[in-house]
């Protein structure tokens, strides 16, 4: 399969996850729960990145991420633990997991296979399995939904995320078409650029899943930044003209409003250094349907810029080196 055969499934990969999910029998516990982290790095890391925007406003308990080989401190018996890794052997998510197995912590398991779900039948882990064999930021709908049903059947959130969940597949299937457009375009506009992603506070996971897509498929370096803390650093960084950078905004309806004006006033500034500027705004109710529409655009801008650079977009060379050397150490 090519890249964009999975992108074009994304709205399958969400059923399929859910229905993964809703015939997946997990037990309870009888720990106190005070503080959740998700491990997890690269596609499979930015779900708990992703998942933390959307949750953390409305836990009651506090919600971290780590992509480490460390866990933090705080981590102790009464901390949920997801372990989050496609194949299974990412050796930070493992190391990480090991820390927490000696600190007694509640475990759950996303995986496909590999060390990890080893670990998860040896301990009577609670776990979701997910299908198999493919490259891991492909199969972000299905590592992403998992999350929340754990969350859920450990009563971190409650069960209005499924409503959400149907009603951006529908809504994901009735825009296809146009998505692909705004896509395209956007990837003329990126095309032989550095893109520079701006995302209002609470869709940070976006705008990074955004960049790793642009990294991975496209082959390109670019950054993000977030409003309002650009405010205070980066935007002085917009002192002379530049031909090279093409400049995006992911929008949203529920974005706070004094960020929303944050981002009018942002635009003015940089638009007297670049006239290559891009506004999109999501569709949807919910942070769930916008977090989803602008990923899946995203995803389809990667894919375009890839066919634009002639390259591979699954295609990981650099990385399958790094871990061969590491595997010498």
């Amino acid at each position: 399969m090519k890249m964009d055969d999975y992108i074009n499934n994304f709205t399958n990969h969400l059923r399929g996850a859910i229905d993964i999910a809703n015939n997946t029998n997990l037990k309870p516990t009888s720990k106190e729960i005070n503080n959740v982290l998700i491990c997890g790095l690269g596609g499979s890391g930015i779900g708990g990145t992703i998942v933390n925007d959307i949750v953390s406003p409305k836990a009651t308990i506090p919600i971290a991420a780590t992509k480490d080989y460390s866990v933090p401190n705080f981590v102790n018996e009464n901390t949920l633990v997801i372990a989050n890794s496609y194949s299974g052997n990412t050796e930070e998510t493992l190391s990480a997991l090991e820390k927490c197995q000696d600190r007694g912590s509640e475990i759950a398991v996303i995986t496909s296979g590999g060390k990890l779900k080893a670990v998860a039948e040896e301990n009577n882990y609670n776990k979701i399995i997910i299908p198999a064999g493919q490259p891991p930021r492909a199969m972000f709908g299905y590592a992403f939904t998992e999350l929340f049903f754990i969350l859920n059947h450990y009563k971190i959130i409650d069960l209005s995320f499924k409503n959400e969940f149907k009603n951006a597949i529908v809504l994901l299937d009735a825009e296809k078409a146009d998505i692909q457009k705004q896509a395209m375009e956007l990837a003329k506009r990126l095309y032989k650029q550095t893109p520079v992603i701006y995302v209002a506070n609470g869709f940070e996971g976006v705008a990074v899943r955004f960049r790793q897509q642009i990294n991975e498929n496209s082959k390109m370096l670019c950054w993000h930044h977030v409003v309002p803390e650009m405010n205070h650093n980066e935007l002085l960084g917009w002192r002379t003209n530049v031909e090279n950078l093409g400049v995006v905004y992911f929008r949203n309806k529920c974005d706070y409003q004094k960020n929303k004006i944050r981002i009018d006033i942002n635009k003015q500034v940089i638009s007297k250094f670049t006239k290559n500027i891009t506004e999109i705004w999501s569709k949807g109710d919910s942070i769930i349907e916008n977090s989803l529409y602008h990923i899946n655009l995203g995803d389809w801008t990667s894919w375009y810029l890839s066919e634009m650079n002639n390259v591979d977009a699954i295609e990981i060379d650099v990385i399958n080196f790094l871990k061969g050397e590491l595997a010498k150490v």
